[in-house]
Protein backbone atom coordinates (compact mmCIF):
# COMPACT_ATOMS: atom_id res chain seq x y z
CA UNK A 1 0.00 0.00 0.00
CA UNK A 2 1.16 3.51 -0.11
CA UNK A 3 2.56 5.42 2.76
CA UNK A 4 1.13 8.11 4.75
CA UNK A 5 3.54 10.02 7.58
CA UNK A 6 1.68 12.31 10.17
CA UNK A 7 3.89 14.60 11.81
CA UNK A 8 2.19 14.80 15.45
CA UNK A 9 0.77 12.25 17.22
CA UNK A 10 -1.76 14.71 19.18
CA UNK A 11 -5.43 14.83 19.32
CA UNK A 12 -5.51 15.67 15.09
CA UNK A 13 -2.78 14.11 13.97
CA UNK A 14 -4.80 10.31 15.66
CA UNK A 15 -7.71 11.67 14.12
CA UNK A 16 -6.21 12.10 10.74
CA UNK A 17 -4.53 8.87 11.21
CA UNK A 18 -7.64 7.04 12.51
CA UNK A 19 -9.80 8.42 9.30
CA UNK A 20 -7.20 7.21 6.80
CA UNK A 21 -7.14 3.83 8.55
CA UNK A 22 -10.61 3.37 8.65
CA UNK A 23 -11.05 4.05 4.98
CA UNK A 24 -8.03 1.38 4.42
CA UNK A 25 -6.00 4.26 1.84
CA UNK A 26 -3.02 4.25 3.05
CA UNK A 27 0.23 2.13 5.71
CA UNK A 28 0.34 5.11 8.54
CA UNK A 29 3.64 6.02 10.25
CA UNK A 30 2.54 8.02 13.02
CA UNK A 31 5.50 10.80 14.03
CA UNK A 32 5.87 12.24 17.27
CA UNK A 33 8.54 13.13 19.65
CA UNK A 34 6.73 11.65 22.65
CA UNK A 35 7.70 7.36 20.98
CA UNK A 36 5.29 6.49 23.79
CA UNK A 37 2.07 8.35 22.72
CA UNK A 38 3.40 7.75 19.00
CA UNK A 39 3.59 4.21 19.56
CA UNK A 40 0.58 3.61 21.89
CA UNK A 41 -2.32 5.08 19.79
CA UNK A 42 -0.47 3.55 16.61
CA UNK A 43 -1.58 -0.13 18.56
CA UNK A 44 -5.00 1.32 19.54
CA UNK A 45 -5.44 1.61 16.08
CA UNK A 46 -4.01 -1.42 14.79
CA UNK A 47 -6.31 -3.34 17.06
CA UNK A 48 -9.18 -0.73 15.76
CA UNK A 49 -8.52 -1.56 12.26
CA UNK A 50 -9.16 -5.25 13.10
CA UNK A 51 -12.49 -4.63 13.95
CA UNK A 52 -12.92 -1.84 10.88
CA UNK A 53 -11.23 -4.88 8.38
CA UNK A 54 -8.89 -2.43 7.25
CA UNK A 55 -5.93 -3.90 5.61
CA UNK A 56 -3.88 -0.35 6.41
CA UNK A 57 -0.82 -1.00 9.01
CA UNK A 58 -0.13 1.65 11.10
CA UNK A 59 3.27 2.69 13.01
CA UNK A 60 3.94 4.58 15.91
CA UNK A 61 7.97 6.35 16.18
CA UNK A 62 10.11 8.96 16.52
CA UNK A 63 12.29 8.32 13.86
CA UNK A 64 11.93 9.99 10.62
CA UNK A 65 13.75 7.17 9.45
CA UNK A 66 10.45 5.19 9.32
CA UNK A 67 8.50 7.80 7.59
CA UNK A 68 11.04 6.83 4.39
CA UNK A 69 8.90 6.53 1.27
CA UNK A 70 6.03 8.59 1.97
CA UNK A 71 3.57 9.18 -0.39
CA UNK A 72 1.74 12.46 1.55
CA UNK A 73 3.45 13.83 4.73
CA UNK A 74 0.96 15.61 7.30
CA UNK A 75 2.30 18.13 9.35
CA UNK A 76 0.32 18.59 12.47
CA UNK A 77 2.82 18.58 15.30
CA UNK A 78 2.91 22.27 17.60
CA UNK A 79 1.25 23.95 20.41
CA UNK A 80 -2.46 24.12 20.13
CA UNK A 81 -4.53 27.17 21.15
CA UNK A 82 -5.25 27.96 24.40
CA UNK A 83 -8.04 30.12 25.70
CA UNK A 84 -7.51 34.40 24.56
CA UNK A 85 -4.58 33.14 21.86
CA UNK A 86 -5.10 33.58 18.54
CA UNK A 87 -3.23 31.43 15.57
CA UNK A 88 -1.20 34.31 14.85
CA UNK A 89 0.43 33.95 18.49
CA UNK A 90 1.27 30.70 17.83
CA UNK A 91 3.36 31.71 15.20
CA UNK A 92 6.84 31.74 17.06
CA UNK A 93 6.24 29.24 18.75
CA UNK A 94 5.01 26.37 16.24
CA UNK A 95 7.51 28.07 13.14
CA UNK A 96 10.19 25.89 14.17
CA UNK A 97 8.80 22.89 15.28
CA UNK A 98 7.55 22.70 11.45
CA UNK A 99 10.76 23.79 9.88
CA UNK A 100 11.93 21.21 11.56
CA UNK A 101 9.65 18.57 10.47
CA UNK A 102 9.77 19.67 7.16
CA UNK A 103 12.76 19.81 6.41
CA UNK A 104 13.71 16.20 8.05
CA UNK A 105 10.67 14.27 6.20
CA UNK A 106 11.38 15.85 2.95
CA UNK A 107 15.08 14.04 3.25
CA UNK A 108 13.05 11.07 3.84
CA UNK A 109 10.91 11.51 1.04
CA UNK A 110 11.48 14.01 -1.60
CA UNK A 111 8.58 12.57 -3.88
CA UNK A 112 6.20 13.32 -1.28
CA UNK A 113 2.84 16.26 -1.04
CA UNK A 114 2.54 17.73 2.18
CA UNK A 115 -0.35 18.76 3.81
CA UNK A 116 -0.14 21.04 6.73
CA UNK A 117 -2.49 21.51 9.59
CA UNK A 118 -0.42 23.53 12.26
CA UNK A 119 -1.37 26.57 13.08
CA UNK A 120 -1.18 29.69 12.01
CA UNK A 121 -1.79 27.79 9.22
CA UNK A 122 -1.77 29.87 5.69
CA UNK A 123 2.53 30.99 7.25
CA UNK A 124 3.17 27.40 8.08
CA UNK A 125 2.32 26.35 4.72
CA UNK A 126 4.16 29.01 3.32
CA UNK A 127 7.29 28.35 5.98
CA UNK A 128 6.98 24.59 4.66
CA UNK A 129 7.42 25.37 0.85
CA UNK A 130 10.32 27.45 2.06
CA UNK A 131 11.90 24.86 3.55
CA UNK A 132 11.45 22.27 1.44
CA UNK A 133 12.56 24.05 -1.78
CA UNK A 134 9.37 21.73 -3.54
CA UNK A 135 7.04 22.62 -6.42
CA UNK A 136 4.03 24.90 -5.09
CA UNK A 137 1.75 22.19 -6.27
CA UNK A 138 3.20 19.70 -3.33
CA UNK A 139 2.44 22.18 -0.19
CA UNK A 140 -1.40 22.59 0.51
CA UNK A 141 -2.37 23.96 3.72
CA UNK A 142 -5.75 22.57 5.77
CA UNK A 143 -8.20 25.94 6.36
CA UNK A 144 -10.59 26.37 3.53
CA UNK A 145 -12.48 22.84 3.87
CA UNK A 146 -12.43 23.44 7.85
CA UNK A 147 -13.84 26.90 8.04
CA UNK A 148 -16.51 25.45 5.06
CA UNK A 149 -17.37 22.39 7.04
CA UNK A 150 -18.40 25.06 9.89
CA UNK A 151 -20.04 27.62 7.65
CA UNK A 152 -22.06 24.51 6.40
CA UNK A 153 -23.00 23.09 9.54
CA UNK A 154 -24.36 26.50 10.56
CA UNK A 155 -26.43 27.06 7.67
CA UNK A 156 -27.86 24.00 7.82
CA UNK A 157 -28.50 24.15 11.54
CA UNK A 158 -29.93 27.33 11.13
CA UNK A 159 -32.43 26.63 8.45
CA UNK A 160 -33.27 22.85 9.30
CA UNK A 161 -32.21 21.56 6.09
CA UNK A 162 -30.30 17.78 5.69
CA UNK A 163 -26.25 19.36 6.01
CA UNK A 164 -25.61 16.73 3.00
CA UNK A 165 -27.80 19.18 0.60
CA UNK A 166 -25.63 22.57 1.86
CA UNK A 167 -22.49 23.15 0.01
CA UNK A 168 -20.19 26.31 1.40
CA UNK A 169 -17.01 28.23 0.77
CA UNK A 170 -14.67 29.91 3.09
CA UNK A 171 -11.65 31.65 0.89
CA UNK A 172 -8.85 34.22 2.33
CA UNK A 173 -6.60 33.16 5.89
CA UNK A 174 -7.22 30.49 8.30
CA UNK A 175 -7.79 33.19 11.15
CA UNK A 176 -9.52 36.09 12.14
CA UNK A 177 -10.11 37.57 8.89
CA UNK A 178 -11.23 34.57 6.77
CA UNK A 179 -13.76 35.37 4.48
CA UNK A 180 -17.23 33.15 3.93
CA UNK A 181 -18.36 33.78 0.55
CA UNK A 182 -22.15 33.57 0.36
CA UNK A 183 -22.37 34.11 -3.61
CA UNK A 184 -20.57 30.73 -3.85
CA UNK A 185 -22.67 28.65 -1.14
CA UNK A 186 -26.08 26.81 -1.73
CA UNK A 187 -28.50 24.48 -0.42
CA UNK A 188 -28.96 22.09 -3.27
CA UNK A 189 -28.70 24.61 -5.89
CA UNK A 190 -30.27 27.40 -4.22
CA UNK A 191 -28.85 30.46 -2.93
CA UNK A 192 -28.33 31.16 0.65
CA UNK A 193 -29.31 34.23 0.37
CA UNK A 194 -32.21 33.60 -0.76
CA UNK A 195 -33.30 31.15 2.00
CA UNK A 196 -32.53 33.55 4.77
CA UNK A 197 -31.93 37.53 5.34
CA UNK A 198 -28.89 39.15 5.42
CA UNK A 199 -28.26 39.87 8.98
CA UNK A 200 -29.06 36.02 9.91
CA UNK A 201 -26.36 35.61 7.41
CA UNK A 202 -24.40 37.94 8.27
CA UNK A 203 -24.58 36.30 12.21
CA UNK A 204 -23.82 32.78 10.41
CA UNK A 205 -20.97 34.41 8.57
CA UNK A 206 -19.07 35.85 11.90
CA UNK A 207 -19.96 32.53 13.92
CA UNK A 208 -17.98 30.88 11.37
CA UNK A 209 -14.89 33.21 11.44
CA UNK A 210 -15.18 32.49 15.21
CA UNK A 211 -15.46 28.03 15.14
CA UNK A 212 -12.51 27.21 15.98
CA UNK A 213 -12.02 30.56 19.06
CA UNK A 214 -15.84 29.10 20.41
CA UNK A 215 -14.59 25.44 20.72
CA UNK A 216 -11.16 26.88 22.85
CA UNK A 217 -13.24 28.81 25.07
CA UNK A 218 -15.65 25.49 25.76
CA UNK A 219 -12.91 23.13 26.14
CA UNK A 220 -10.78 25.45 27.74
CA UNK A 221 -7.72 23.50 27.15
CA UNK A 222 -6.62 22.10 23.52
CA UNK A 223 -8.66 23.34 20.34
CA UNK A 224 -10.91 21.40 17.43
CA UNK A 225 -9.58 18.36 16.43
CA UNK A 226 -12.60 15.98 15.08
CA UNK A 227 -13.48 18.34 12.38
CA UNK A 228 -9.68 19.72 11.69
CA UNK A 229 -8.78 15.89 11.79
CA UNK A 230 -11.23 14.47 9.76
CA UNK A 231 -10.88 18.03 7.02
CA UNK A 232 -6.97 16.59 6.22
CA UNK A 233 -7.67 13.31 5.80
CA UNK A 234 -10.30 14.37 3.08
CA UNK A 235 -7.36 16.06 1.21
CA UNK A 236 -4.86 13.10 1.75
CA UNK A 237 -7.43 10.90 -0.18
CA UNK A 238 -8.02 13.48 -3.18
CA UNK A 239 -4.14 13.17 -3.11
CA UNK A 240 -3.89 9.58 -3.00
CA UNK A 241 -6.99 8.81 -4.86
CA UNK A 242 -6.15 11.48 -7.75
CA UNK A 243 -9.88 12.17 -7.69
CA UNK A 244 -9.62 15.88 -8.57
CA UNK A 245 -12.11 17.45 -5.90
CA UNK A 246 -12.56 20.97 -6.23
CA UNK A 247 -11.73 22.32 -2.12
CA UNK A 248 -11.00 25.26 -0.70
CA UNK A 249 -7.06 24.89 0.53
CA UNK A 250 -4.22 27.44 1.47
CA UNK A 251 -1.56 27.75 -1.63
CA UNK A 252 0.82 29.80 -2.92
CA UNK A 253 -1.71 32.12 -4.77
CA UNK A 254 0.93 32.89 -7.54
CA UNK A 255 -1.42 35.82 -8.84
CA UNK A 256 -4.68 34.42 -9.05
CA UNK A 257 -6.90 36.60 -7.59
CA UNK A 258 -4.32 39.49 -7.62
CA UNK A 259 -2.60 37.86 -5.21
CA UNK A 260 1.51 37.33 -4.80
CA UNK A 261 3.75 36.29 -2.59
CA UNK A 262 1.49 34.92 0.02
CA UNK A 263 -0.32 31.25 1.07
CA UNK A 264 -4.31 31.88 1.39
CA UNK A 265 -7.25 29.56 0.78
CA UNK A 266 -8.56 29.49 -2.33
CA UNK A 267 -10.73 26.82 -4.66
CA UNK A 268 -8.13 24.13 -6.00
CA UNK A 269 -8.88 20.88 -7.70
CA UNK A 270 -6.20 18.37 -5.76
CA UNK A 271 -5.21 15.37 -7.55
CA UNK A 272 -2.01 13.32 -7.69
CA UNK A 273 0.24 15.85 -8.03
CA UNK A 274 -0.93 17.94 -5.05
CA UNK A 275 -2.47 21.43 -6.64
CA UNK A 276 -3.94 20.40 -9.92
CA UNK A 277 -5.59 23.58 -10.81
CA UNK A 278 -6.12 27.02 -9.25
CA UNK A 279 -9.83 27.96 -10.07
CA UNK A 280 -10.55 31.59 -9.91
CA UNK A 281 -14.36 32.25 -9.33
CA UNK A 282 -16.87 35.40 -9.49
CA UNK A 283 -16.62 37.13 -6.25
CA UNK A 284 -18.43 40.30 -5.20
CA UNK A 285 -16.34 43.06 -5.10
CA UNK A 286 -16.64 43.31 -1.29
CA UNK A 287 -15.57 39.16 -1.24
CA UNK A 288 -12.48 40.20 -3.47
CA UNK A 289 -11.97 43.16 -1.14
CA UNK A 290 -12.27 40.87 2.35
CA UNK A 291 -9.85 38.46 0.52
CA UNK A 292 -7.38 40.78 -0.22
CA UNK A 293 -7.29 41.68 2.92
CA UNK A 294 -6.99 38.76 4.52
CA UNK A 295 -4.10 38.19 2.61
CA UNK A 296 -2.91 41.40 3.66
CA UNK A 297 -2.39 39.74 6.91
CA UNK A 298 -0.92 36.24 5.89
CA UNK A 299 1.57 38.12 4.10
CA UNK A 300 2.71 40.41 7.44
CA UNK A 301 3.13 37.59 9.27
CA UNK A 302 5.11 35.65 6.51
CA UNK A 303 7.58 39.12 7.17
CA UNK A 304 7.67 38.38 10.87
CA UNK A 305 9.29 34.65 9.83
CA UNK A 306 12.32 36.57 7.91
CA UNK A 307 12.55 39.05 11.45
CA UNK A 308 12.96 35.86 13.30
CA UNK A 309 15.06 34.22 10.75
CA UNK A 310 13.45 31.47 10.17
CA UNK A 311 13.38 31.42 6.50
CA UNK A 312 15.57 29.32 3.58
CA UNK A 313 17.67 32.12 2.05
Amino acid sequence: MQKVSIIGAGNVGATVAQEIVRAGLADVVLLDINEGAARGKALDLLQAAALWGSPSRITGTSDYADTRGSEVVVITAGSPRKPGMSRDDLLKINASIVSEAARKSHAASPRARFVVVTNPLDVMAYLVWRTTGVSWRRVIGMAGILDSARFQAFIADKLGVAVTDVRAMVLGGHGDQMVPVPSCSTVNGVPVGELMSQDTLKQLCERTRNGGAEIVELLKIGSAWYAPGTAAASMVAAILQDTRRLLPCSVNAGGKYGLKSVFAGLPVVLGKRGVEQIVEVDLSESERAALAASAGSIRTNIERLSELGLLQA
